[in-house]
This record gives C-alpha cells, structure tokens and sequence, in this order.
C-alpha cells in the first residue's frame, strides 16, 4: 500500500465535474485523514433544524445560522460539534484537529466550553471515506485540496462557500469561482 500523506485540516473543494449530488458544491474540512480512510463535514449545507432544536444548551453557543449543517451522507442521526478556539489552549471537551479548528464534545456541559469557543457549528452526519477511495477520488479530478481559514467554519453565509473559498485561491483555480450553477446554459 502507498503512503498517505495527511490532509487533514484541508478543504476539499467540488470540482464541477463531480457528478454525486450529496457533494454538488460541496466544501468539506477534513477532520482526518490517513492510510485507514477519511473522515470530514460539508461546511455549507445548513438545513432548517434549529441547534437547539436537538441539543438543548448548545444553540446559544452555534454561531449564525443557528442551524444544524448536513456534514454528509453516513450517519445522519448523529451529531458532530466543530469550534474554533482562539488562543493556544482549548478548554476541556475540545479536541484539536488543526490549528484553532477542532472537535468539541457534545457529552460535555455546555457551559463548560462556552467562554472558550470562538464559533461553533453542530453537523448532523458526515463525509467517510475507505482507505484509498478518497485519494482515488483525487486521481479522477473530483476535488481541489485547499487551505481551510478558521473563518471558513462559521461562515455567515454557508451557501456562498463554494465560490468564496475558490476565488480566495492564488492561481487559475480562482477562474473556476466563475462556473456557472449550469453549464449547458452557457
């Protein structure tokens, strides 16, 4: 088996040519990645359910939209908190995974963590990965691998991600901002 090189704390970024409608647009950060498979949230796909609506205590905490994100197609019934942690130290109940992103408990009391957290989002499932089928994805053409920004978690305006995130890039990626929502108009 080849060695994997880790992107975790990376975003994948749809190509247009990615055809599977769960991830049309989609913007996913990695929450981890190595030779045993790939794990990750889709950061722009709000859904109407208010965070306090599932997880008493913790919808003050999410930052606007305080609504639940669909993270991916694998396990829609569970839940999975990402927050932001300004400073060196998080706080008990939070997990690094990269830089100030990270995992927060969701057992824990809120209030635990509420003065440590610079944003949270709540997903409902995820996007999972076998070992190699994500970089045999890459092969085909179906992501680009881009920084994540600490920001790029608590956007106020989830739905813009994609193209944000793609004209942010310094080369000819930031053209592909420009795709339109439907190429056979053109």
């Amino acid at each position: 088996m080849t060695e994997v090189s880790s992107l975790t704390g990376r975003l994948l970024v749809a190509t247009p040519a990615l055809s599977d409608p769960n991830f049309d647009r989609a913007v996913v950060l990695l929450l981890d990645h190595d030779e045993e498979g790939s794990l990750g949230v889709v950061l722009n796909r709000p859904t109407p359910v208010g965070v306090e609506d599932i997880l008493e205590g913790w919808g003050d905490l999410a930052g606007a939209p305080g609504v639940v994100f669909q993270g991916g197609p694998v396990s829609l019934d569970s839940a999975l908190g990402v927050a932001v942690i300004p400073g060196d130290e998080g706080p008990l109940g939070w997990r690094r995974v990269h830089g100030a992103i990270g995992l927060v408990d969701l057992e824990a009391p809120p209030e635990l963590l509420a003065s440590a957290l610079g944003s949270l989002r709540i997903f409902a499932g995820y996007a999972g990965w076998g070992p190699g089928q994500l970089e045999d994805e890459l092969a085909e053409g179906a992501w680009y691998v881009v920084e994540s920004e600490p920001g790029d978690v608590s956007s106020p305006d989830p739905e813009r991600l994609w193209r944000a995130v793609l004209r942010r890039q310094r080369s000819e990626l930031a053209m592909v901002a420009t795709y339109p929502d439907d190429a056979s108009l053109n």
